[in-house]
């Protein structure tokens, strides 16, 4: 047997990350938030001390869970906002509302963004509250305001049908989302039909 490359090692490395940001996120709704090190190994399947490896502490983990949720959702965010040319109407913020709940489903870490969001970050330390406020604000909640056309607070009540629709799929375990049904009624939140 051959030993492994430094691109092999580089590669296990950086997927062994994947897992271990998967799981913490995972753990995030399984305790409540107030997981440690040893739940995030169990969740991932790895010893206490593997985790412990990449991260000693329980807040440089949560730092990188939503440094990685945020960029996915920055990234989905600005690929909806070119497909719609910057001005969309109702189709397209419906179409938005949807890929938003599939990047939540099959995501946690984007997920926790928002969810950490709508609680104004609590669950993080004083010093990284206000930092990760701002970066919500100015590049997802912002952008999306501006996009969507709506100085009100109708932006709020979408987010919030998607929010807590979703929260039911990882809180209460349900397996799949009607992403068609929480769109439209998320739709209806920020068009105030009834």
């Amino acid at each position: 047997m051959c030993p492994r490359t430094k691109e092999q090692n580089e590669l296990i490395r950086m997927q062994r990350r994947e897992q271990i940001l998967d799981a913490a996120a995972r753990a995030y709704f399984h305790t409540g938030g107030s997981f440690d090190i040893r739940d995030v190994a169990r969740e991932a399947e790895l010893g206490y001390g593997t985790v412990y490896h990449y991260y000693p502490n329980r807040h440089l983990l949560i730092e990188d869970v939503l440094g990685s949720g945020f960029e996915r959702c920055e990234q989905a965010l600005a690929e909806w906002a070119n497909i719609s040319g910057g001005s969309p109407d109702d189709r397209q913020l419906l179409t938005y509302c949807k890929e938003m709940l599939w990047l939540w489903q099959s995501d946690a870490r984007a997920y926790l963004v928002y969810k950490m969001a709508a609680e104004h970050y609590a669950g993080l330390p004083e010093k990284d509250r206000h930092p990760t406020k701002r970066r919500f604000m100015e590049r997802l909640y912002v952008p999306l305001q501006s996009i969507a056309q709506r100085e009100d607070d109708s932006v709020n009540h979408m987010l919030a049908v998607l929010v807590g629709c979703c929260g039911l799929h990882y809180y209460a375990g349900t397996s799949e989302l009607d992403v068609d049904r929480i769109a439209k009624l998320a739709m209806q939140a920020i068009t105030k039909e009834s």
